[in-house]
């Protein structure tokens, strides 16, 4: 599966439809030029999966912030000042020898915006959402995230009260790094599940 929505193929028709409307309702004075285009930029680089990367690499750093993660997740964010529209409502998955666990929405494109960002393309598809249900060892090894037998996956589905957001397991090796250091390893994929953290090679699934 990709992301990659760039290149000649014409938009799809979800996409010529929300141009449309966006025309539309700059047409009629409710909407400014420009508005939806900003909307994006702060979603993509204020709000993207580096406010993740920075929880991430915090819990795996520092105790007494992954205890109060674990045992009061919102409040724990709050300390971020993460929160807010598709972020009020958290619950933190977390990554061990035993579990691995992966988010969904089942109905739409639920995601966790103020953590991650805006959603990938193939988060929202159909065949995303319908198939890593079924069959979820299956379509982590499209994402060449093979997880092994004997590890119990988790398949989180959100809706419009709880987002999830997957906390991986620290990399092998690290004993030592900063927060800073650490953050630099966490990839959006891997705080949604479809995804490791890189490995000290830079390689990521």
């Amino acid at each position: 599966m990709s992301d990659h929505t760039h290149g000649t193929m014409p938009p799809d028709a979800l996409a010529l439809r929300a141009r449309a409307v966006e025309q539309l309702m700059i047409e009629k004075g409710l909407l400014r030029e420009g508005a939806v285009d900003a909307l994006v930029e702060i979603f993509e680089h204020e709000l993207g999966p580096r406010n993740g990367a920075k929880i991430v690499a915090r819990a795996w750093t520092d105790p007494d912030y992954l205890a109060r993660l674990r045992t009061d997740t919102n409040n724990a964010l709050q300390e971020y000042g993460f929160s807010g529209m598709e972020g009020s409502h958290i619950v933190l998955c977390e990554n061990t020898p035993e579990i691995h666990n992966v988010i969904v929405c089942t109905l739409c494109s639920c995601y966790p915006w103020p953590l991650l960002g805006l959603p990938p393309m193939w988060y929202k598809t159909a065949a995303y959402r319908s198939r890593i249900v079924i069959e979820p060892r299956a379509v982590l090894a499209e994402f060449k995230t093979d997880i092994p037998k004997d590890v119990e996956l988790r398949v989180w589905d959100s809706n419009a009260e709880l987002r999830y957001f997957v906390l991986p397991m620290r990399p092998a090796g690290t004993e030592g790094w900063s927060a800073e250091q650490l953050e630099k390893l966490v990839t959006r994929n891997s705080m949604i599940g479809t995804g490791l953290p890189q490995d000290l090679d830079g390689e990521a699934s």
